[in-house]
């Protein structure tokens, strides 16, 4: 899978852009608040029907312009997809693939798998357990579209009890319309939930092995599922908390509360790990992404890395190089010299400022 072309109109600060990638390293560098980012925001939008940085579709559109469209085309060797999305400030965006209109992000996933790795993803462990939630439902989303939608109708519900709960605050009879949400809910939340067990030990299997490689064989990392409430006790505890959860008018116990624990030699390394062992944690998670996508979806995914080769050390920055090579990869870059040389060398080049972007250099040489 080769993102091969992205065209953007009125994107944020960038007011037009054709832009060819090449298969290889794409490097796009210039000051802060030049678009740069924008780009694989973009590619995001592309490949998971929303923006990573904002819920607001409005805020895509370039300041005092209606609308803004993106178009990106993915080779997949034997056919190339095009995705088009139209997103207007006063409506529901538009988003089609090869022509036909998708009307649900779930239709969407898929047709171009990323994995993006940003400064915020070394912050991974000492983050609260709603990002590493978020970190778990991207990539799976991505992968299964029955996920998508499990996930999608579990929160749906949720909200829909949720209310239901705030009603019987002062509706005490309400309650005996509670069994039919919680019959739902309890059906999505057991799909959720083993889907996400078996997503966790898969990563940390190949996680482990990479974090082995990656310090040499000093530091063994685990990556373990925490649910808040095993599948088959969410019933239960839904009766045992039910006074509270009417009194605060949520519901305190289910997927939405779950975590991830990352262990380091057997120890919490949120708790107990040094910085430079969060990092390398973090790091080894998000390389293990790519691996895990290449072997479900059988194709690599797209790698965007968003300024953060400034983040690591010498040695973590070699292990990326190392372990992305044949992997499509933008990066992002304030310049093209220090930790970003080696990978500038076999890149093609783009300048970013202002919101222009211009080709300054193709590549000699494959990635």
């Amino acid at each position: 899978m080769i993102l091969s072309r992205l065209l953007l109109a009125d994107f944020r600060n960038i007011a037009e852009a054709d832009l060819s990638f090449s298969s290889g390293m794409n490097v796009l560098y210039g000051q802060n608040a030049q678009g740069k980012t924008n780009v694989l925001e973009a590619v995001m939008v592309c490949a998971t029907g929303r923006s990573h940085r904002t819920r607001l579709d409005s805020q895509l559109v370039q300041f005092e312009k209606r609308e803004a469209h993106i178009r990106a085309f993915v080779d997949r060797r034997q056919r190339i997809d095009k995705i088009d999305v139209h997103i207007k400030k006063e409506e529901k965006k538009g988003v089609a693939v090869n022509g036909v209109s998708v009307r649900r992000s779930g239709e969407l996933f898929g047709t171009l798998h990323t994995v993006l790795f940003s400064p915020e993803d070394l912050q991974l462990m000492k983050q609260g357990p709603a990002e590493r939630r978020r970190f778990l439902d991207l990539e799976l989303c991505q992968l299964s579209r029955v996920y998508y939608h499990n996930l999608q109708q579990y929160y749906k519900v949720l909200k829909q009890r949720n209310r239901l709960l705030k009603s019987m605050q002062k509706q005490r009879n309400l309650k005996a319309t509670l069994d039919v949400w919680d019959e739902q809910l309890e059906q999505y939340a057991s799909q959720v939930i083993r889907s996400r067990s078996s997503f966790t030990e898969t990563l940390s299997a190949i996680a482990h092995g990479l974090h082995d490689g990656i310090t040499d064989g000093r530091e063994e990392l685990v990556i373990q599922y925490r649910p808040n409430c095993g599948a088959e006790e969410l019933r239960k505890k839904w009766k045992q908390n039910l006074e509270k959860d009417i009194l605060y008018g949520n519901t305190s116990h289910g997927p939405h509360k779950d975590d991830l624990l990352f262990l380091v030699n057997g120890n919490d390394v949120k708790l107990y790990g040094s910085q430079g062992q969060q990092r390398t944690a973090a790091l080894s998670a998000k390389l293990a992404e790519i691996t895990l996508i290449q072997q479900e979806a059988r194709e690599k995914p797209i790698l965007l890395l968003d300024d953060v080769l400034s983040e690591l050390d010498d040695q973590r920055q070699q292990d990326l190089v190392e372990t992305i090579h044949g992997v499509q990869t933008i990066l992002t870059c304030t310049g093209v010299e220090g930790p970003v040389e080696p990978f500038a060398a076999r890149a093609r080049i783009f300048h970013v400022k202002q919101g222009k972007i211009l080709l300054e250099k193709r590549e000699n040489v494959s990635f």
